[in-house]
């Protein structure tokens, strides 16, 4: 069996799925699952639609994520069934016949109208159905059992042969495009004419790309979700950070990385220090690691680094102790990654419910799990230098903790942040991103 070959790995992906919702229903004390694809979301006040977002349960199942008002049927010991909608459509380009690796696995029914789903589908009382409440067709309204959902996700985070060779096809397709995405910098463009050439070279617009692409010159790359995309280029392109993804078949891509204009500037040498660190960082990635520890790790890994540049005057275990670190690193060192980029299950306790807590003092990391075969997880230090937070230092009574004339000198670059997606396996662990950029 060719690993790389999703067609190949599809069969023992669904039979893994088959067999999760069986426990699920067990659980729930339902008899089938129903998982609608969705249905479009339109404008307040008007027809106009909101791009459309597939249910992550339904691409779970099927390589299609375009298709709306169509349905996955499971009940235990019969093949899937696949209510596909088909529509009869002048405004809108129709969805081709099914096709593809999956087709052969399940039984598929094709539909002209989204309610010629309803003799389809088995009786709604003894039905788990998994969606938004807008997927509601007659009798059939989402009820999203709990018992079914927690742990559905819990086991989403163990990704299959078939998830990770979707996964390392997204990588390749985004790395393509960051090397884009870098010679448009190094050629003087705004962030607006980057973000073009990355969507161009990534062959996605910015409806298909998993979440909306950040490119920030200079201090804007001290605003962390930066989007606005200014139409001309500075006067003076100091540093460039771009945290952008892509898409394959549903999964997503999740990478960041992060340039200075002069390769010989003491800015470069800090982003060096920062991708070592990075790399240190993703070689933990082990099975037994609490992702909490891994996250106060790289605080102080972080804090040494400014340590070294002049910027940090006190120990990094001080720094961390006092808050400090949390101005230079305000978020989380991650989060779960696959069919959607901040994936499910982060902080779930077990696959019955419950939630493992943050570490005190950080309220942003999205991942507490202790790290296991098959999950993967964004590995994404940062060091920034943001006004506010800054300024909150020296109202907390730590601002003889910084020199104040270092980070005057790093303030115009915004800051860094580098940004691999990484497996979890019984052994060492494997970057998803690192070989796609080779």
């Amino acid at each position: 069996m060719d690993a790389a070959n999703p067609a190949q790995l599809y069969p023992q992906h669904l039979a893994v799925l088959k067999a999760r919702a069986d426990e699920a229903l067990a659980r729930s004390g339902h008899d089938h699952l129903l998982i609608p694809s969705g249905r479009r979301h339109y404008q307040l006040f008007d027809d106009r639609d909101y791009p459309f977002a597939v249910n992550p349960h339904f691409k779970h199942w099927l390589p299609l994520t375009t298709v709306t008002d169509s349905w996955l049927v499971y009940t235990p010991g019969q093949r899937p069934k696949v209510i596909y909608l088909q529509p009869f459509d002048y405004w809108h380009v129709v969805p081709e016949a099914p096709a593809g690796w999956w087709v052969g696995h399940c039984e598929v029914h094709v539909i002209r109208t989204p309610e010629e789903a309803l003799p389809l589908l088995p009786p709604a009382a003894r039905c788990a159905i998994l969606g938004e409440a807008n997927s509601t067709l007659g009798d059939y309204a989402p009820n999203n059992p709990a018992a079914a959902l927690d742990y559905l996700h819990y086991q989403r985070s163990y990704k299959t042969p078939y998830e990770l060779a979707l996964m390392r096809l997204a990588q390749r397709r985004a790395a393509h495009a960051h090397r884009a995405a870098e010679r448009a910098f190094r050629a003087g463009a705004s962030e607006f004419e980057i973000h073009m050439a990355y969507c161009a070279a990534a062959q996605q617009d910015a409806t298909e790309v998993p979440y909306q692409n950040i490119v920030a010159l200079n201090t804007h790359g001290a605003v962390l979700h930066y989007t606005e995309l200014d139409r001309d280029p500075p006067a003076e392109s100091l540093s460039f950070l771009i945290d952008a993804g892509a898409s394959h078949c549903g999964y997503a891509a999740d990478i960041t990385r992060t340039y200075a204009a002069d390769r010989g500037s003491e800015f470069q040498a800090m982003i060096e220090a920062v991708d070592a660190a990075q790399q240190d960082m993703c070689a933990a990635v082990r099975a037994g690691a609490d992702y909490r520890q891994l996250h106060l790790d790289a605080h102080l890994a972080l804090m040494r680094i400014l340590r070294d540049f002049g910027v940090l005057k006190v120990s990094p275990e001080a720094a961390l102790a006092t808050g400090v670190s949390a101005a230079f690193f305000p978020h989380g060192l991650g989060h779960p990654i696959g069919l959607q980029v901040h994936d499910v299950a982060g902080f779930a306790a077990s696959d019955r419910g419950g939630t493992l807590p943050r570490p005190e003092g950080h309220p942003y990391l999205r991942m507490t799990r202790v790290l296991e075969p098959g999950m993967v997880v964004t590995i994404e230090p940062g060091i920034y230098f943001i006004d506010m937070l800054l300024d909150e230092v020296k109202k907390n009574g730590h601002g003889d903790s910084i020199d104040w004339a270092r980070v005057d000198h790093f303030r115009p670059y915004g800051g860094i942040r580098i940004e691999d997606d990484v497996a979890c396996t019984d052994g060492a662990p494997e970057n998803l991103t690192r070989p796609a950029f080779a």
